[in-house]
């Protein structure tokens, strides 16, 4: 793996991911995608010698899906399963360790209603899978603890249990369409890579040459979290690395997190009670497993939505990208309320790999300033941002009357915990704020880096803003245009 590439990442798979991605742009800068297609796994995995795989066959084979989804396969969800490359992981459920001695108490055998407990010829314990029913029973009893029950990553880390097993035959995962949230955690929890989200590389691409070609505007909405990221180069090296693959502007989501939390913060105080609307997967969940709540979920677009809108209502003919740290942004730009304003949208691993698609070495570049935003609005990365923005926001509007009670939930698991003891009434909060990845925005599965400084360089970031006031965000962009 080469140094320079693999710092830029948190892992393996993230990088292997890259490298189908910058080889699927730069066949799409170059017009001879159609042409390489069938010739890029063998680039990309040259042989004869495997990585990673039983042999360079299957791990070509593996890549040829892998472009599929770089290319933007069709298809609902955006989070895919690839089954070729799902097959080393063993299925979730308990299983005799070494640790077992074969004793004769056998009282994992005993306690086994289903009689799924046999035992070899040196005494030693094992499972019948088929009969089986996960009971944990036998794991309680053993007196040498041999008996353990692991779960795969993916299930692990998906914790709305939209994950499982095929069948038995098949130990490919399966995601369920109607539990799944998008959040993108298995896709960065799976360790083969086997769980992917849908790329709209190829068609950014298209836009960009296309606004070259015959001129017209294409904008890079940029999250917050952006500031956390790209950790080798400025964030202002970024920014001109952006303008530097034609978009026209960059501008700062955290300017439409302004108006979202110049808004919400109104209507919280007119509704009474609120949730926020922000993150895609969190409204997803609510949409899904708490519809009561349904009618409480902010009005207000996400900033993503809210700054595209503003951008495009100035000018129609204009595209609008967005660039972040969120595969649910992938799932919110279909909705018929976002499809119109946004669209496309990206992971930050995927702005890397368009950088090096264009040889763009970003550290070699001047800086261009980002601005435009408040403190308030670009903390919104991080979680606890909103609640506190929501507290200005009604701070700004003057209303004294109003006591913010706010719960700020740090993942999924949290937002699940709050809804259900809010659902019972067994706590006291009037505002919401959700946030699926553990962490918020920085935390987010198309991220290239993930850990606590994150948190810190978005603070940072969010008190370099020239503009001091939610009010003076909003009002100096209306001025402007």
């Amino acid at each position: 793996m080469d140094p320079k590439q693999t710092r830029k990442f948190d892992t393996k798979v993230q990088l292997l991911k890259y490298n189908v991605l910058r080889e699927v742009a730069a066949s799409s800068w170059r017009d001879t995608l159609p042409i390489d297609v069938l010739d890029l796994p063998k680039k990309i995995m040259p042989g004869p010698k495997p990585t990673m795989r039983c042999c360079v066959y299957k791990e070509r084979a593996i890549l040829v899906e892998r472009i599929k989804q770089a290319m933007g396969a069709v298809g609902e969800n955006v989070i895919r399963v690839l089954d070729i490359a799902c097959d080393e992981c063993p299925a979730s459920g308990y299983e005799v360790t070494s640790v077992c001695q074969g004793c004769l108490m056998n009282r994992c055998e005993d306690v086994c209603r289903r009689g799924a407990i046999y035992f070899d010829n040196n005494h030693v314990a094992h499972i019948d899978k088929d009969k089986c029913i996960e009971c944990g029973m036998c794991a309680k009893v053993c007196p040498y603890t041999a008996i353990v029950h692991h779960t795969r990553p993916c299930e692990n880390a998906c914790k709305i249990k939209a994950i499982s097993v095929s069948t038995k035959e098949d130990k490919s995962a399966n995601i369920d369409d109607e539990k799944c949230i998008s959040c993108g955690a298995c896709v960065y929890a799976c360790p083969f890579g086997a769980i992917t989200d849908v790329s709209q590389i190829v068609q950014v691409v298209d836009m960009l040459k296309k606004s070259l070609i015959f001129g017209g505007k294409v904008y890079a909405v940029v999250a917050p979290a952006i500031s956390s990221q790209f950790t080798y180069a400025k964030l202002g090296q970024v920014v001109t690395g952006l303008r530097r693959l034609g978009f026209y502007n960059v501008v700062e989501a955290a300017l439409g997190a302004d108006m979202v939390a110049k808004n919400e913060s109104k209507e919280l105080a007119e509704q009474g009670f609120l949730l926020s609307s922000c993150c895609p997967a969190f409204v997803s969940f609510v949409e899904k497993n708490y519809p009561q709540f349904v009618p409480n979920i902010s009005h207000s677009l996400s900033p993503m939505a809210t700054i595209a809108k503003y951008l495009k209502e100035k000018e129609p003919e204009a595209k609008v990208v967005f660039v972040g740290p969120c595969t649910a942004k992938k799932a919110e730009i279909q909705k018929p309320e976002v499809s119109p304003w946004v669209d496309a949208a990206l992971t930050f691993e995927e702005l890397q790999a368009l950088f090096d698609s264009r040889d763009i070495d970003i550290t070699a570049l001047p800086e261009t300033a980002l601005d435009g935003a408040s403190y308030f609005g670009r903390i919104f990365a991080r979680c606890g941002g909103l609640a506190e923005a929501v507290a200005e926001g009604l701070k700004e509007h003057g209303i004294e009357d109003f006591q913010l009670k706010a719960v700020s939930c740090d993942g999924i698991e949290e937002c699940k915990l709050t809804l259900l003891k809010k659902s019972k009434g067994l706590i006291d909060v009037n505002f919401i704020e959700g946030m699926a990845c553990v962490g918020g925005c920085i935390g987010g599965a198309g991220c290239l880096t993930h850990g606590e400084r994150n948190r810190m360089a978005v603070d940072k970031y969010g008190k370099l803003a020239t503009e001091k006031t939610i009010l003076d965000a909003v009002n100096d962009a209306d001025a402007n245009t």
